[in-house]
């Protein structure tokens, strides 16, 4: 197969880019892959004896793949789980030659959902299941502390706020020495029970990674099932009123929310300071979906980022986001702002960052990681509580007309955000996820975001989820046990 690169070949031949490895979609198996350079667009290309040949497009604009690095010396887990023995991605654990530390840890406490989104990476809801024990769950814990370290973690599911106990296992978390806990939900109970969002503040939650896909309630009835707007914005209301911080966190799919991106941003501006930031996540082919889309559907980060500035019309600029300092630079991006008091945003830059983790993450960058997170997305004190987070996707949050605009002049002024940046910083990120079609074995040995399976492994996420096309899976169940 011939590899076209007008205009950046060489870069990426001498650069090493242009082979990888990568996994059969079909029946997982690692085989060799290619990256296929024509025009603006990039293509991962691999062939399977059994099963044939694969292409999968896995960037689409500017700015250019090949310029789109950030060096970093690998650094290797002490402490493994995983032993060597097939080889990537066959051994997790991790094992010793995953090349680099999480700068956060993942744990399922269960698998039951209020919803059953026609999306859901892992696939909740589908069948019966038995929560895992308190017990459980601070074994699994304290065994990613032993390996991790004070990390950053995620309590997710299914959704978490099913369990009347998730304040219990907050607790439990903090006495086992994590400091910055986050909980991924979908929002409908901490809408409807607000003592509840104050008894997980009160037990040391720091924020809640709400998902929340636009401003729009038919996106919600094709993505979630139902119409979920009000409950959203409740949500934010009950988790401000409670001291949580809040980063909304959309799955981005091509023709169903990528043209809502911008309200999305105005949105989230609109509720600030109690909306830390964004978080986009486009759309990753495992779990549960309702079609394996093909490569032309596949939404790209350079596609998101230039959708970031010509949906807000400038106010966000591709020049603003830099490649992450942790995981591989292929997988995410993130910019940090301050408000202006035009209602516009400046941007910190990439020096300051706001990255969810720093170059060093094996050198000490761990702990800075888990401290500039918990600047970033935890509610500082003495904070303004949102006004009435009603939006109509017609209002520019960059004319001074803005909700953005009004709310910072009235009742703020520049000098007030220069004195206390932690609380009017507002953070842009995103995370294109691997699954099993676009799959790149460089990408996951730099993986940083690990998931505590049932067994007490730590699994890269992306490999945890893995799912082929006829529904096998490496990681995800294979104790046997509701959380995994």
């Amino acid at each position: 197969m011939t590899l076209q690169s007008p205009g950046m070949g060489s870069v990426m031949e001498n650069a090493g880019l242009n082979t990888t490895e990568s996994l059969c979609p079909v029946c997982l198996k690692r085989i060799g892959a290619k990256r296929l350079f024509q025009g603006d667009e990039v293509y991962q290309v691999k062939d399977c004896e059994e099963h044939g040949s694969f292409k999968t497009l896995i960037w689409r604009g500017e700015p250019p793949m090949a310029t789109w690095r950030r060096p970093k010396p690998p650094v290797h887990p002490e402490l493994c789980y995983g032993t060597v023995d097939r080889g990537c991605p066959f051994d997790c654990g991790l094992c010793s030659a995953h090349e680099q530390l999480p700068c956060s840890v993942l744990l399922e406490v269960t698998d039951r959902c209020n919803l059953h989104c026609a999306v859901c990476f892992a696939d909740s809801g589908s069948r019966e299941t038995v929560d895992p024990s308190l017990e459980k769950i601070s074994w699994l814990l304290e065994r990613a502390m032993a390996a991790a370290g004070p990390c950053n973690l995620q309590l997710s599911g299914g959704e978490p706020t099913l369990r009347d106990d998730l304040p219990e296992i907050i607790e439990a978390a903090r006495r086992i020495g994590f400091s910055f806990i986050q909980v991924n939900s979908n929002g409908i109970r901490l809408a409807s029970d607000i003592h509840y969002a104050r008894r997980l503040h009160e037990a040391g939650l720091s924020a809640v990674f709400l998902q929340f896909d636009g401003v729009d309630d038919a996106i919600y009835r094709t993505l979630r099932g139902r119409e979920l707007l009000e409950q959203k914005l409740q949500a934010v209301r009950n988790a401000g009123e409670a001291g949580l911080g809040v980063v909304l966190v959309p799955t981005v799919v091509r023709g169903v929310n990528s043209d809502a991106i911008g309200a999305i941003v105005r949105q989230a501006l609109y509720l600030a300071p109690v909306v830390r930031g964004i978080h986009f996540q486009p759309v990753s082919y495992f779990g549960r979906f309702s079609e394996r889309e093909g490569s032309g559907d596949r939404f790209t980060l350079p596609e998101l980022m230039g959708c970031l500035e010509k949906q807000t019309e400038g106010l966000l600029k591709v020049s603003d986001f830099s490649p992450p300092g942790g995981e591989h630079a292929h997988c995410s991006f993130h910019a940090t702002y301050l408000y202006s008091a035009d209602g516009g945003l400046r941007p910190l830059g990439a020096s300051d960052g706001g990255s969810c983790c720093t170059a060093d993450c094996g050198s000490g960058g761990i702990k800075k990681t888990v401290e500039t997170v918990s600047r970033r997305w935890r509610l500082p004190s003495a904070v303004l509580p949102p006004r009435d987070p009603a939006l109509s996707q017609n209002n520019n949050c960059c004319t001074g007309n803005s909700p953005v605009a009004h709310r910072v002049e009235g009742l703020l002024d520049l000098d007030d955000f220069l004195k206390d940046v932690t609380g009017r910083s507002f953070t842009i990120s995103a995370m294109a996820f691997q699954d099993a079609d676009n799959l790149d074995l460089e990408r996951l040995r730099g993986c940083c975001i690990s998931v505590i399976s049932a067994d007490g492994a730590l699994v890269p996420f992306c490999a945890y989820n893995l799912t082929g096309r006829e529904g096998k899976s490496l990681y995800r169940r294979r104790s046997g046990s509701g959380v995994a």
